[in-house]
């Protein structure tokens, strides 16, 4: 299962702030699932394949020996190379069963989901291990951001999929509890991870995602009775 707390290192929202820098930050803070994403702003260029190769190699050194998984936005050719933990497909990237074929069997794929169609698909398809849904919240860490979802449609992907549940979109260290509320296994969070000083702001998350999970065990406790 993933970690109550998902981190996306994105090369834009650090605002020039080294990726190999910010991920070793988070790594200390404490997160357990970093994702990279390495998509220039609109309208800078995409990355020539030869620069980001070197920095997916620099990202993995930095977290190497940091008990940190990677994953990989995207490019599931970079994710087999360097044997990271996951790769993560949106709608317009590639078809799971065709990055499932480059990753193998071993790794993860995650898969954004936007309304309850990309829900069930997702849900439905043997090469998806993840399932993201959101934006739950407002957010700017995407050009041109599909629009907002809500608590509600996190609780609906809870009730329709038993697969590993992330959400993401919009949040924070103070609205973490509630998606996690709602149904998610893992929030994921870009915005609030890479602002300021990176490590302090992950600590920040991890020590929310921690309560919540503490205070979602007592109330599971309280509701049996006190038994496990």
């Amino acid at each position: 299962m993933p970690p109550p707390f998902y981190a996306i290192a994105d090369l834009a929202a650090l605002g020039g702030r080294p990726l190999p820098e910010a991920v070793r930050a988070m790594a200390g803070a404490g997160v357990r699932w970093i994702q990279l994403r390495a998509k220039p702003r609109p309208p800078g260029p995409p990355l020539a394949d030869a620069v980001l190769y070197r920095l997916v190699e620099a990202v993995v050194a930095a977290a190497e020996g940091s008990g940190a998984e990677l994953w990989i936005d995207d490019r599931a050719d970079l994710a087999a190379l360097f044997g990271v933990a996951g790769v993560h497909l949106g709608q317009r990237d590639l078809p799971p069963a065709a990055a499932r074929a480059v990753v193998g069997e071993a790794a993860w794929v995650g898969r954004s989901a936007h309304d309850a169609a990309q829900l069930a698909a997702a849900d439905a398809d043997p090469d998806v291990d993840v399932v993201a849904v959101g934006p739950v919240f407002a957010t700017t860490g995407k050009e041109r951001p599909d629009p907002v979802v809500g608590l509600d449609f996190v609780r609906r992907a809870r009730r329709a999929t038993a697969k590993p549940l992330v959400a993401i979109g919009g949040i924070d260290a103070g609205n973490l509890a509630q998606v996690l509320a709602a149904g998610a296994d893992s929030a994921a969070v870009l915005g609030a991870a890479c602002a300021g000083d990176v490590e302090a702001s992950c600590r920040a998350l991890v020590a929310a995602a921690g309560k919540a999970g503490a205070e979602a065990a007592g109330a599971a406790d309280a509701a049996g009775g006190g038994r496990r």
